[in-house]
């Protein structure tokens, strides 16, 4: 028994020290995956009501150190946001689900005041790949769809981002919030609908080197 809790305290002391290596000098590169909780703000003219959606996102990163207490972090992470909505169109009542694939390029300041936790701010980049709607209302006609399909949306989009990791090891537990600083539409003709995405993200990632 007492050679069990002595191997037992070794190993919990070498996996304390290894823990407690301290490499925020070093350069990594990593997976990570999660969830994105978003829902959209800055409506203009439009006649529903959000609430939030619930996406995958996931991708990979890149910490290049600048020191040992400052870095810079770029990600290509593939990001699913939208929002769902309720409202009345000419007197009709309908409800929307909208889903936005999207390709997002953040790049990240990094401040790393312990080994154990970053904070992380910068501007993003987003590319539109794919958008899907879904109506719920039988009495919708094809024009009134369409009005919505044809909206001249913006793919190139210029954002907002910021949040903290918490490094255990190998591991990192991300939390994330940004939003939009240009509206969805492109050349500001468009109103069904224009707005801006807002999202929050919670991911687990993993350094690879």
């Amino acid at each position: 028994m007492k050679k069990i809790l002595i191997t037992l305290g070794v190993l919990t002391l070498f996996t304390l020290k290894s823990m407690a290596q301290d490499d925020r000098s070093k350069f990594k590169i990593g997976l990570k995956a999660g969830a994105n909780i978003s829902n959209i703000y800055d409506k203009t003219g439009e006649v529903f009501t959000a609430d939030y959606k619930i996406g995958f996102t996931g991708g990979l990163f890149m910490g290049i150190p600048i020191g040992k207490f400052l870095g810079i972090q770029p990600e290509i992470l593939f990001s699913q946001k939208g929002y769902n909505s309720s409202g009345t169109l000419g007197g009709i009542t309908f409800s929307q689900t909208r889903t936005t694939d999207y390709i997002d390029i953040p790049l990240f300041i990094s401040i790393k005041p312990s080994n154990f936790l970053t904070i992380k701010a910068g501007p993003q980049y987003s590319f539109l790949m794919k958008q899907k709607d879904v109506f719920k209302n039988s009495v919708f006609t094809s024009e009134q769809i369409q009005q919505f399909d044809n909206t001249n949306i913006r793919k190139n989009i210029l954002g907002l981002v910021g949040g903290v990791d918490v490094n255990i090891s190998k591991l990192i537990i991300g939390a994330r919030v940004g939003m939009e600083l240009q509206n969805n539409n492109g050349d500001g003709t468009s109103t069904n609908p224009r707005y801006k995405n807002a999202w929050g993200a919670l991911t687990l990632g993993f350094n690879v080197i």
